[in-house]
């Protein structure tokens, strides 16, 4: 991929929950000493002028990936545009034909396109046009499901002005192969709650894979979103929870349900299980001590996945404390806020001495 010129500097559109783009920031900092905000394109959404190649940030994210940054995709050369015109222009553009040059074409890509303000462009408009001669250019095969490559395309106002923001980079390096890190899922058959698509997200930024007719336990399971989603992924649940399932779960024979607190349940069973998932809604600290007494439950190369409720003014010190409190059991394989995260992190582990390469 080619470097901007001298005279134009390193930069990268940096995505995170609204609430929580101060951390976000922070972990940047971390990463990229010396990073300067250069302005916000829209909520929990900025342009940022790197030190270094956004290359070489990747490679430490995929080393320790950030919790609080979501999603980042790199700048290569911004362009005014105006009107419906404007994407003859751009495919026109020296800017692009430069990107195009870099597609790799053996490796599959993707454009995302995303538009943070009134624009006269639409992001599919701009998706099938950009691939269409991207395709043809580069001899690059599209596939937006499962790219390797990624042309980011921001459409914002900035300075006043009306610009795209374009960049190539690798998928992987994006943090997310979503466009912004924002997770789709559609409202499944006989769904149960939206906190099913928080799992559903976990599972598929974490690349865990659930053992079919496995043993799962869910924590405050009702009304149980979760424990549906364990039921779709072939698992045996038992769902703990002193209120009630959902009616199609209690009368699933794939789903014991216990009438108890989880704390209650911890004396009650010697069972061991491949699983253990909670998503309760309680202090992260409280939560990671409750997580700690299940480690017992644990299967030796079980894992456990839970969310860590933070408060609505974040506190570092809770969440540190949280998975500080895990680390005396757990391995940690893995920390997001998750784009179906609210004021939470989920965290995914392994026993201590059980971690695997993932």
């Amino acid at each position: 991929m080619s470097a901007p010129d001298a005279n134009f500097p390193w930069l990268l559109v940096l995505t995170a929950s609204q609430d929580y783009i101060e951390p976000a920031f922070q972990e940047l900092s971390g990463a990229a000493p010396n990073a300067k905000k250069l302005g916000a394109l829209a909520p929990g959404i900025w342009l940022v002028e790197l030190p270094t190649t956004f290359a070489e940030l990747a490679a430490v994210w995929r080393g320790a990936p950030p919790i609080f940054a979501r999603h980042i995709c790199p700048v290569q050369y911004i362009r005014p545009i105006s009107d419906e015109n404007s994407i003859a222009e751009l495919l026109r553009s020296s800017g692009f034909q430069q990107v195009a040059s870099a597609l790799v074409p053996t490796e599959p890509f993707s454009v995302q396109t995303r538009i943070l303000t009134e624009c006269v462009l639409h992001p599919y408009d701009i998706n099938t046009a950009l691939s269409a001669a991207l395709a043809e250019y580069s001899g690059a095969a599209l596939d937006v499901r499962y790219p390797v490559q990624v042309v980011s395309v921001v459409a914002t106002r900035y300075k006043g002005q009306l610009v795209v923001l374009v960049g190539l980079s690798r998928a992987a390096d994006n943090l997310s192969a979503w466009a912004g890190g924002v997770h789709r899922f559609t409202h499944g058959q006989g769904q149960i709650s939206r906190a099913e698509f928080k799992l559903l997200e976990a599972l598929d930024v974490f690349h865990i894979s659930l053992a079919a007719n496995g043993q799962a336990l869910d924590l405050g399971a009702a009304p149980g979103g979760w424990t549906h989603v364990l039921r779709q992924c072939g698992m045996w649940v038992v769902a703990v929870d002193p209120a009630k399932l959902h009616p199609a779960l209690a009368a699933d024979r794939g789903v014991q349900y216990v009438c108890a607190t989880a704390e209650a349940y911890l004396g009650r069973s010697c069972e061991r299980f491949d699983l253990i998932v909670n998503d309760m809604r309680m202090d992260a600290r409280d939560s990671a001590h409750l997580m700690t007494a299940y480690a017992a439950w644990l299967k030796p190369e079980g894992l456990a996945l839970m969310t860590c409720k933070l408060p609505e003014r974040y506190q570092p010190a809770i969440l540190n404390r949280a998975l500080a409190i895990l680390q005396d059991k757990y391995s940690i394989q893995g920390a997001r806020q998750l784009y179906h995260n609210r004021n939470e992190v989920t965290v995914w582990m392994r026993l201590k001495g059980k971690a695997l390469a993932t």
